[in-house]
Formats: C-alpha cells, structure tokens, sequence
C-alpha cells in the first residue's frame, strides 16, 4: 500500500509541469554554481601553487643582506583552498587566504576577495551551498504543502480515510513519493559532487576529502528532510492549502532571513569586536620602544646589564656576541606577548559571537547546516585560526633564527655583517596542512546536536499530525 502511494505522489509530481520547470531550474542553478565554484577554485590552486613558488625563488635568491633586513624582506603564508571549498566559499571571501610574514609584525591575512567585489556581490556570492540552503527548501514548500491540504479540499482524503487506508502508511506512502520527486534535484547534486572528488587530481587527496565531503552531505540531507516533515506536518494539520503555503513560507523566510540577521546582530551586539584602527593602537602602546630598535628602552638596558654580566665583561664592545641580535631578538619576544594577549582576546571575541550563532540555530535549521558546512569546506572560522596561528609559529621561527645567527656570527658594531643563501635556506618552505575532517567535525558538536535535534522534533511532529489527520 505504502508503495502505492508513493508511486501516485512520484506520478503526480512528475505530470506537473511547475514541479518540473522548478526543479530544472533548480538544477541548473546549482550546476552553474558548482560549476563556477569549481573553476574558481582551480585557478584559485594554481595562482597559490605558483605565487608560492615564485615567493619562495625570490627568498632564496634575495641576494646577500644583513639577516635582521632579511627578516624585513619577509615572506608570504599561502592558505590553500579544500577541495570542498568550491561548494561552500564560507569565510574566504572576507578574511583572506595570504599573510605577509615579517620582522616585529603578527600581519593579518590579506587579499580579500569581497575587497574588489561589486555592489552586487556585497548580497552574497552564489554558491552550491546557498542553493541547497535557500532554494532546495523552497522548492520542498511548494512540492508538499498541498500533500493533505490539497486532498482535504479536493474530498479525496475522505475517500482514502473510508476505505481503511491507515493513516501511518499514508504518511509513509506521501512522504516516499515526495522525496523520490525531490531525488531529480537531489541525486544530481550527488553526481556533480562525486565528479568534483574525482577531478582534484589527486587520489590522496580525493580519499581524505570524501571524508568531508561525506558528513557536509549528510548535513544537507538532514536538513532538507526536516523541511520535508516539516512540510508535511503542517499540510496535515490545516485544512486550507493556502494556510499551509502561507504558515510553510513565513517558517522558510524567518529560517533563512529573519532569524540569521537577528543572530548577527545579537552576536555584535553582545561581544562587540574593536575596529581595526582601535585594534592597532592598542598593540602600538604596548610595542612603543620595545621592538628591539631603542637603545634606551627599559627593558633593552636591562637585557644589556645581563647579557654583560653573564659574558663578564664591562663593555658592550667586549662581548663575544653581537648584542644588536639579542636586542632585536628580545623586541621579537615582548612584541609575541603583546600578540599572543591582543589576537588570543580578538579570536575569543570572534569565538563567541560565534557560539551565539550556533546557539540561535534552535530557531534556525539553516544556521547549524550553514556551520556544519563551512567547517567541512575548510571555510569557516576556526580553519583560520587555525592557519593564522600556524603562520605566526613560522613568522616567529624566521625571525628568531635570522636574530641569532647576527647574534652569534658577528660582534658588536659590525654594521656590515651580510648573510647570504646558506642561511636563507635553513628557513623552511612554508607548507599549511590543514587539520582532517576529524578535527573538523569535533568542533561542530552543537550545531549536529542541533540539527539532529530539528530532524528529531519534525519527525515527531509528522507522528503526531498522523494520529491527529482529519478529512477535512
């Protein structure tokens, strides 16, 4: 009976011409945006792969220097972009992917996209991700709002509750037929994301990000399905397909507008970032004269008095090291505290504005789908983090091994002490290997609480509906 159903639902659907002009511009629309996701990404990885290589020509072949100017010269920290990436851009487009890593400064990341975006751009890149977020539960309302409705107002539910159909199969039965109609759109999103794993190039690569691939697909799934007994639910308790229509679209506007846009202003609202000029200032009193540069600073007279005392000599002149590098090299280490206390309190504040988003999902399926998403696309906040940190290890690395070989191969007042490609080549390439899927997936406890949550509750909810379903 079940299968009956199922199979008049998938009829119905298919003979109707909107479900089907809809659902092919659905898919169209996100092949078009997989598609230039794709390529974006592509070229993305190939200018990364060769500014990288030239960054790194161009640091062995600087010529010979002091090594405190080498330091200066700095280099470049490259971001690389997931594979998954090219579904959900996520952060990306508004923090950067490339750091400048030079002496005394912890830099930001820099070359946002969205810097060199139009007007247009500024609503919101299209993305596969977007699609699936707005337009698929879209396209759900207006597949299952008439399911009972419609049937109730026709008399044809009647005629089905008289002749003994039970009510739980025809729940099934509905639900069936509706999701196998909702598979055209579906199943080629399925395909366009196994050809994606298929075409990175790499068999390493493809097995590591299946397993991102795997668990942001059942995200989606999840989350369209609770638009779907959603949808149901609501068809099954009214009697008018109208108000089923107007009750579906007014939960799909608040779950995709209303409730995000709330969220974000709660978020600032609550835990209110410095700007940016704020933010330096700050860090600038903190720097003023202990950079490594002052000779009269506090901190590098008493650097000065040890370093004598230790050496036991009277006079800076007479010591067996440079001290200019143990200067510069103790500038280093203030300014690292001062960065490690200024960025760990701007990346708690970032954090828990972040949590509030995660916490107002239980209003918004969309908000725990849209964090599982970009963590498994390696776009969301902590993959930054993540990468600035580990680019600030290198950056601290660099200086300190440029300080000290000043401090150990040359003397005090030797102003012309060169390095040159020997000691540049002990720096590194710098190489980021973002975490795996596992370290991904950790992070995003409470929105897969969340949504499961959701998924749990409109089933119920459809149980429910079907005890308390009505002809009319």
């Amino acid at each position: 009976m079940i299968v009956t159903i199922a199979g008049k639902e998938w009829t119905e659907r298919i003979r109707d011409g909107q479900f089907l002009w809809t659902s092919a511009a659905i898919v169209l629309l996100l092949a078009a945006a997989a598609a230039a996701g794709f390529s974006q990404w592509k070229s993305a990885d190939a200018e990364r792969t060769s500014a990288q290589r030239r960054d790194r020509e161009q640091w062995l072949n600087q010529g010979e220097r002091n090594p405190h100017s080498a330091a200066h010269y700095g280099v470049y920290a490259f971001k690389p972009k997931l594979p998954p990436s090219f579904l959900d851009a996520g952060l990306d487009s508004f923090t950067g992917a490339v750091i400048w890593v030079e002496a005394h400064y912890q830099n930001p990341a820099r070359f946002r996209p969205a810097e060199d975006g139009t007007a247009l751009q500024r609503f919101g890149e299209l993305t596969a991700a977007g699609v699936l977020q707005w337009f698929v539960p879209l396209l759900i309302v207006l597949l299952s709002f008439g399911a009972f409705a419609g049937e109730k107002e026709q008399g044809t539910l009647r005629q089905l509750l008289s002749l003994g159909v039970p009510r739980h199969k025809l729940i099934a039965g509905k639900a069936i037929g509706i999701a196998a109609a909702l598979g055209c759109v579906i199943v080629p999103a399925a395909i366009l994301g196994a050809a994606a794993i298929a075409f990175t190039g790499d068999r390493q690569m493809a097995a590591s990000e299946v397993a991102r691939f795997g668990p942001m697909a059942l995200a989606y799934l999840a989350y369209l399905a609770v638009f779907a007994l959603l949808s149901l639910t609501v068809s099954a308790l009214v009697s008018s397909s109208r108000t089923a229509l107007v009750i579906l679209l007014g939960f799909w506007t608040i779950n995709g507008f209303l409730v995000p846009r709330l969220a974000a202003d709660a978020a600032e609202s609550l835990h209110p970032a410095p700007s940016t000029a704020q933010f330096w200032r700050q860090v600038a009193a903190e720097m003023k004269g202990a950079d490594g540069h002052s000779e009269n600073d506090r901190r590098i007279l008493d650097l000065k008095r040890r370093t004598m005392e230790k050496y036991g000599v009277t006079r800076v002149e007479d010591l067996p090291v440079n001290f200019e590098g143990l200067r510069l090299q103790a500038g280093e280490e203030h300014g690292n505290r001062v960065f490690d206390d200024h960025f760990g309190r701007l990346w708690e504040t970032f954090e828990s504005q972040e949590r509030v988003h995660r916490r107002a999902a239980v209003l918004s399926p969309l908000l725990a789908v849209r964090s599982i998403s970009m963590a498994m696309a390696g776009t969301d906040l902590a993959h930054l983090r993540d990468f600035t940190e580990k680019t600030e290890r290198y950056r601290r690395m660099l200086n300190k091994t440029m300080n000290l070989d000043a401090a150990h191969n040359s003397r005090t007042g030797e102003y012309f002490y060169f390095a040159g490609k020997s000691l540049w080549e002990k720096v590194p390439e710098y190489r980021y290997d973002a975490p795996d899927a596992g370290w991904a997936l950790r992070g995003q406890a409470l929105p897969v609480a969340i949504l499961a949550g959701w998924l749990i509750a409109a089933g119920i909810g459809l149980a429910l509906a079907a005890r308390k379903l009505r002809s009319a």
